[in-house]
């Protein structure tokens, strides 16, 4: 089935643990054991109804508890699809928690108290989501119940984000407003009488409707290879394929390739997923292509089609998220990875951090802290073959790793 990725974002009280849970127990992903403990935790609370927010308690401890990369993900599943769902922290001193939850998602829930509106948090959310080219952002004005399920209140909400909205660099994001309570269930997984004057879909009908792969499928495609296959056994004893996931486009049969960096050219002769041979792969399929011609290939390098190649970059300009204590600063050297390819980089420029809130940049910095968001410059040693992370979201990121560490200090969007 088709496995959808969700990040949420909310500010405290906004009831994203509630809407969590109210998920769960819509498309029966909670055990009977589990929904007994947490009826009878319910009852010791002193509250005449199941808190289904008991779900994510633990996550709550462990945040309390001081853990530094505290993004849990939650599965649930509907007859047609699988879910995902980042659980991330909102507040500013966790930006790099909600980016790492969020890297991956096709769709972001943002949170909004119906009493409360847009605050800070909100405008911190949506450009992260901007940042990271999210393509579906819902926007969930929660706890309806609390304003007596009225309307004025919701499209106050909807004209505040439309303005947000239009301050937003990547327009082609589409948003949807849904009015809602975590709490009693409505819009949640049906629609709810309560908002009759509402006619749009409900969160679950909004998510099981979008269709985010056929995108992925239409860019170019970027093969970066991960491991070459030689089982050397009686049955495969000539065998050489390339192991990899293809991280956009498609690639089929017969298609002429290029092997990046050599430029060496082939064919391909198969593809196999296990021990299936393919005509075509897809967009997130983790298959071996084996080609017609004997080439050079090994991991970090990249197959792509004759007609799609990416551009050789030694010197990259990009967005950066610091998060590391140490603040990044101009001349310093790290290793930078891209797919399945680490190279050594050196920090040639800072041009400007940004504030999240109103969108406007900082000039001439002299670093970026833990959690900022800046432009950069950097030099690698040898060229890298990626795309802008505007055309091609997988192969226009990328990873800073101190050397020293081996830590991850920053992630990349190549502008």
């Amino acid at each position: 089935m088709d496995i959808v990725r969700i990040a949420t974002a909310g500010s405290v009280d906004d009831g994203k643990s509630t809407l969590i849970g109210r998920l769960l127990y819509e498309t029966n992903s909670i055990t009977a054991d589990k929904l007994e403990a947490i009826e009878r935790a319910s009852k010791r609370r002193g509250v005449d109804y199941t808190d289904l927010s008991l779900l994510t308690d633990g996550l709550i401890a462990e945040r309390e508890q001081g853990i530094t990369i505290d993004v849990a993900h939650i599965y649930f599943s509907t007859p047609t699809r699988k879910y995902i769902i980042a659980d991330t922290p909102g507040h500013f001193e966790y930006t790099r928690n909600m980016i790492t939850g969020a890297s991956n998602a096709q769709v972001a829930i943002i949170l909004i108290d119906a009493r409360n509106g847009i605050v800070e948090q909100t405008h911190r959310h949506f450009y992260i989501t901007q940042l990271l080219r999210i393509p579906y952002v819902v926007v969930c004005v929660n706890k309806m119940d609390l304003v007596n399920y009225a309307e004025e209140p919701f499209n106050q909400i909807r004209q505040q984000f439309e303005e947000l909205f239009e301050k937003a660099n990547y327009k082609e994001q589409s948003l949807q407003f849904i009015p809602a309570s975590s709490l009693y269930g409505d819009n949640i997984s049906t629609r709810s009488s309560q908002l009759d004057w509402y006619d749009g879909p409900s969160l679950l009908e909004f998510m099981e409707g979008i269709d985010w792969h056929a995108s992925q499928n239409q860019l170019p495609a970027r093969f970066p290879v991960q491991y070459v296959i030689r089982p050397k056994s009686d049955q495969w004893h000539d065998f050489r394929g390339f192991a990899g996931k293809l991280s956009s486009g498609t690639l089929s049969k017969g298609d002429t390739v290029v092997a990046l960096p050599s430029l060496q050219e082939s064919v391909i002769e198969d593809i196999f997923k296990f021990e299936e041979s393919l005509n075509q792969a897809e967009s997130g399929d983790s298959v071996v292509i084996t080609l017609k011609d004997e080439i050079d290939i090994s991991r970090g390098d990249m197959i792509v089609k004759k007609s799609e190649q990416p551009a050789a970059l030694k010197e990259i300009s990009a967005q950066v998220c610091w998060l590391d204590h140490t603040p990044l600063k101009a001349g310093k050297t790290y290793l930078l990875q891209h797919g399945s390819n680490r190279v050594k980089a050196k920090i040639t420029n800072l041009y400007a951090s940004i504030n999240v809130l109103d969108y406007k940049t900082i000039d001439d910095v002299q670093e970026i802290g833990l959690n900022e968001i800046g432009y950069i410059s950097l030099k690698t040693a040898k060229p890298v073959n990626a795309d802008t992370y505007a055309a091609n979201k997988r192969n226009g990121s990328f990873i800073l790793i101190d050397e020293g560490s081996n830590s991850t200090v920053g992630v990349g969007f190549i502008g």
